[in-house]
């Protein structure tokens, strides 16, 4: 039989680990809810999308295909992501500040949205 001494403190943190946003993320329960921190590869993403926006309306390249073929990715893909520049500056300012709810993933925002500014905001302002 192991005896604790005073100087040994045992501790049972329940918790679970999920995915998010391709990073593993430790949830504890029952427990009021702690700044987010910012989904790197939704921020990232976002971060590609204006920077291929920008160099299309440059002029840089004249199609999406051209763009994506220098970027090694497929055309769809792209266009998806290139979606993201339509979210509204709030929304994109709340994810930056980490800030989003947990349902505002990479997948789901790819999966599609309201172009309407209006529109979007019941879906994303579900801050924790």
């Amino acid at each position: 039989m192991t005896r604790a001494t005073p100087d040994t403190i045992t501790l049972h943190v329940p918790f679970r680990v999920v995915k998010r946003g391709g990073r593993k993320e430790v949830q504890l329960p029952d427990v009021a809810p702690v700044q987010r921190k910012t989904d790197s590869t939704l921020v990232k993403a976002l971060a590609r999308a204006f920077r291929w926006k920008r160099m299309l309306e440059s002029g840089e390249f004249a199609t999406i295909n051209e763009l994506a073929e220098r970027e090694g990715i497929a055309p769809s893909y792209m266009t998806r992501v290139l979606r993201l520049t339509l979210l509204a500056p709030d929304i994109i300012e709340t994810i930056l500040d980490g800030r989003q709810g947990q349902e505002v993933t990479l997948g789901r925002l790819l999966k599609g949205f309201p172009a309407e500014w209006e529109a979007q905001q019941p879906s994303f302002h579900k801050v924790e």
